[in-house]
């Protein structure tokens, strides 16, 4: 049996992942081919958190486009974020996997999020995902990963792509893009990679929290991620 190399993970999904091929929404075989590929690395009784963004709904960052106010329609984000996390919860519930959602902001349907609850489902197997981001505007949810993964002592901080790991160009658009295997925090604030915004790199920086970054749709991608180290991009001190 493989030995994961991490006893506790925080896996960040864009709200994108529950998409699947559709431009809006949530698509049910995304869902649970998420939902799938969670329990995999459950049943090698890894404790899990999950935070989840909400584009596929609403960004806080289409506040222009909309002609809104940016501190509303961040509120509008988080919000989404909070649908995405019942529907993965309901998701992982159909592969017989218990999770509990806990939200950043106040939400009659979900768990306000408490640290110590958060903490003691962890130890009891119960994976947690975490809604409305950070319960702050102006805060990307990719800060609410780094974050959770710092408050619950996450080994490792996951971050779930549509791409094997960070490349110096946007692949699809050049075939010519170089994938980099391993990266310092300071190499990706410095060449300004944008796999994550900088907030979140300085905090997973300060708090000595690896990111491994990794397609999430490749068949057994989560487990080499967790296992294995293989895949995607790891990024890491200076000196490690």
């Amino acid at each position: 049996m493989s030995k994961p190399l991490y006893k506790r993970v925080l896996l960040k999904l864009s709200g994108e992942a529950l998409m699947g091929d559709q431009h809006f929404g949530v698509e049910h075989q995304a869902c649970k081919k998420i939902a799938l590929s969670i329990k995999e690395v459950y049943s090698l009784g890894i404790e899990i958190g999950v935070v989840v963004g909400g584009g596929n709904i609403f960004r806080g960052s289409q506040a222009a486009e909309f002609e809104f106010s940016r501190t509303p329609a961040d509120h509008i984000g988080m919000l989404a974020t909070s649908i995405n996390g019942l529907i993965l919860q309901q998701s992982l519930a159909a592969v017989g996997i218990e999770s509990r959602v806990m939200s950043a902001i106040g939400d009659a349907v979900v768990d306000k999020y408490v640290w110590v609850h958060a903490m003691d489902y962890l130890r009891r197997g119960i994976v947690v995902i975490f809604v409305g981001g950070t319960g702050n505007p102006y805060f990307t949810t990719d800060t609410a990963g780094a974050l959770r993964a710092s408050e619950i002592g996450a080994g490792v901080l996951l971050k779930a792509t549509k791409v094997d790991g960070i490349y110096s160009e946007d692949p699809k658009k050049n075939p010519c893009a170089q994938k980099y295997l391993t990266l310092t925090y300071t190499e990706v604030l410095m060449k300004r990679l944008n796999v994550m915004d900088a907030a979140a790199i300085a905090l997973c920086r300060e708090n000595q929290i690896p990111i491994y970054v990794f397609n999430l749709f490749e068949e057994g991608s989560l487990k080499k991620a967790i296992c294995f180290q293989q895949g995607g991009t790891l990024v890491t001190g200076d000196n490690e």
